[in-house]
């Protein structure tokens, strides 16, 4: 059976299982099947952004519902395709449903980028699906990690690097919000050289402070901050936390990156802000700096060695949880929407 699992754009909570048929493939077609992915909080931030960062344009579904971005594994069902055979095996950007027709343009030993008209203005890290056969980071026996964590970690590597290039515009910390988050740890294992804050629920405080990878933890009931210059990494996306940031810390950079709070009440003076004004980090905004400075192998190269260093750490304490089937990718939707799955477990979906 073919399947969509549609959400609401207007309320994420309510889904809908549609069973879709087949249609036959145009030439330079090719019909993928998703695999195995991985649900995240991560993915709740593609639909709580979907309208403002057109995330929800990339997988087209009936009028007011959407098809939620994922990350993870797939296959080739159907090719019209000489280079691309059956079986073959890809990494990337897919949605929640049981399959996939793309038109690979510019395929190669390394992949190849969707190159469907109602894709071509989206963001093109967006539409590269990557050949597990050519790409550095790949390891059969970590898919499951891989399914869960590249993305959000490509987005910690990239972030670490955007601070580390800017010389964390000349502050002295770095303090990061929603510090259980896989971005923000992420993010902070990865950075040298800087005073690193960790800021947390005081329920997840013992889970942050055991990571090892912050050098301070406060929670947000207790904002003690550093008073020395800092760079503001916002995962929360909390509208009134990041007014109280800004008024207890002299920053000199205020990044938004994420929305894990994304129910949280907005800020009713948001404007007026102390300090710098918050800026979307857009990854592939540096991404693409750093294709046009290392090109794209020497950015492949650099995270595929970021990730050989973070990969064995994570082993050591996370949970792997597999669920399965339309089902399964509705429950993990459900978790994560509702925020409340232990930091520990990683949650991956075999469809």
């Amino acid at each position: 059976m073919a399947w969509d699992l549609l959400v609401d754009r207007s309320d994420h909570t309510r889904t809908s299982l549609v069973e879709t048929a087949a249609a036959d493939l145009a030439p330079g077609q090719v019909r993928l099947r998703v695999d195995r992915v991985g649900m995240s909080a991560n993915n709740v931030t593609y639909a709580v952004l979907g309208d403002l960062l057109r995330y929800w344009e990339f997988f087209p579904a009936t009028e007011g519902w959407g098809r939620v971005p994922l990350w993870g594994f797939c296959e080739v069902e159907e090719s019209t395709v000489a280079e691309l055979v059956p079986g073959a095996r890809f990494f990337g950007y897919l949605p929640t449903s049981s399959h996939l027709v793309v038109e690979p343009e510019r395929v190669g030993a390394k992949g190849f980028r969707d190159g469907a008209a109602h894709r071509r203005s989206l963001p093109p890290v967006y539409n590269r699906l990557t050949a597990t056969a050519g790409d550095p980071s790949y390891e059969p026996g970590r898919e499951d990690l891989l399914a869960v964590y590249r993305p959000l970690f490509m987005t910690s590597f990239v972030l670490a690097d955007f601070l580390l290039d800017n010389a964390f515009f000349g502050a002295q910390a770095v303090v990061l919000s929603s510090a259980s988050s896989r971005t923000a740890y992420g993010t902070a294992y990865l950075l040298e050289g800087v005073h690193r804050v960790g800021l947390t629920s005081p329920g997840n405080a013992a889970f942050v402070r055991s990571l090892g990878c912050y050098d301070e933890v406060v929670t947000y009931d207790d904002l003690r901050l550093p008073s020395s210059p800092a760079v503001y990494v916002d995962v929360a996306g909390d509208q009134v936390l990041r007014r109280r940031v800004h008024e207890a810390v002299p920053l000199v950079h205020s990044a938004v990156v994420g929305a894990a709070h994304h129910d949280a009440a907005p800020d009713p003076s948001a404007e007026g802000l102390p300090g710098p004004q918050p800026a979307f980090f857009f990854a592939p905004d540096q991404v693409r700096k750093r294709s046009a400075e290392w090109g794209p192998e020497g950015v492949d190269a650099a995270h595929a060695k970021a990730w050989e260093r973070f990969a064995p750490w994570l082993e050591s304490w996370v949970e792997v949880r597999t669920g399965s089937g339309p089902e399964g990718l509705r429950e993990a939707w459900l978790a994560a929407l509702a925020g409340r799955e232990d930091p520990r477990v990683a949650r991956v979906v075999a469809l």
